[in-house]
């Protein structure tokens, strides 16, 4: 694969098109943890679209959304979330946020989640793509219209080009070129999205931890101070409607803090969160953004 870096798009910081109120259906909003369900929250309110949101036990900060209207339901109370949901009116359902995949030990599934269970079968032990493509299946085949994150929020998606302005120098595009190459295999694999590489060398790559933690696990590994790329991207024939990969302002903060230079993503396939204030946050802090095509 070869990625096609580009630097001299100048600053995005996009607009949001908002469509009518009365043309919009209730949204679900099955919320994981992070940003992403608040900005969906946020969309919704100025639009004037109805939402309900669903969070969950020891895996949702449910106290976020307390004066917001929602229901709080254990991971494996497939059927109790569904009534919630079809109370409130809701059609259409985006699935937002990280959940990390629970053991079946301590999942204790009600009827509806043991159907859900029976039809995930062996996807629910591989990678997270099957897992969420059954998932997703499976609330279709309930009634549902399952809807993309980025199709709720028309903003979240990286342009192509520099985001900021700080610009890669030559030895961080031969890594973003690198990361993509290494990250695509990964993808193929369904193994994960992101890696992080150092002058020609990978220094990780992103399994069931999450981006945050591969950024700190990398942080020991490094060989010099001020180098290093973080580099996120879809994975090949990825359901583009679950898991896209994302930034936010906690990941500008945490590529500074551990010494490294910058981050390329995949444009118009990875989101990112608060995109105004990520860029104004990776300018202070010298960190550059790349929207990257593969």
């Amino acid at each position: 694969m070869r990625a096609e870096i580009g630097v001299d798009a100048g600053n995005h910081t996009g607009r949001m098109s908002e469509a009518q109120p009365s043309q919009l259906p209730t949204l679900g909003i099955i919320a994981g943890s992070g940003r992403l369900p608040l900005q969906l929250v946020e969309t919704c309110r100025s639009t004037g679209r109805p939402f309900f949101i669903i969070t969950f036990e020891n895996a949702t900060d449910s106290a976020t959304f307390k004066n917001m209207p929602h229901a709080v339901v254990r991971l494996g109370a497939v059927g109790e979330a569904l009534a919630h949901l079809r109370s409130a009116g809701a059609t259409e359902l985006v699935l937002a946020g990280r959940i990390s995949r629970p053991s079946l030990g301590g999942l204790r599934p009600d009827m509806v989640g043991a159907k859900l269970l029976a039809k995930l079968g062996a996807s629910f032990f591989s990678g997270d793509d099957a897992l969420l493509r059954s998932v997703v299946a499976f609330l279709e085949g309930e009634g549902f219209k399952v809807v993309g994150a980025n199709q709720v929020t028309h903003d979240l998606l990286a342009p192509y080009g520099q985001l900021g302005k700080v610009v890669p120098d030559n030895r961080c595009e031969s890594d973003i070129v690198k990361g993509f190459q290494v990250a695509k295999r990964l993808g193929e694999l369904d193994v994960g999205q992101s890696v992080i590489v150092e002058n020609g060398y990978v220094l990780g790559v992103e399994a069931a931890e999450g981006t945050d933690a591969l950024i700190e696990r990398c942080k020991g590994l490094k060989r010099e101070i001020d180098a290093g790329v973080l580099v996120k991207i879809c994975k090949p024939g990825q359901e583009s409607r679950v898991d896209l990969p994302a930034i936010g302002p906690s990941t500008i903060e945490k590529i500074a803090a551990c010494g490294f230079k910058g981050i390329a993503v995949e444009a118009s396939a990875s989101i990112i969160l608060d995109k105004a204030a990520v860029i104004a946050r990776a300018d202070e802090l010298g960190i550059f953004i790349l929207g990257v095509k593969s």
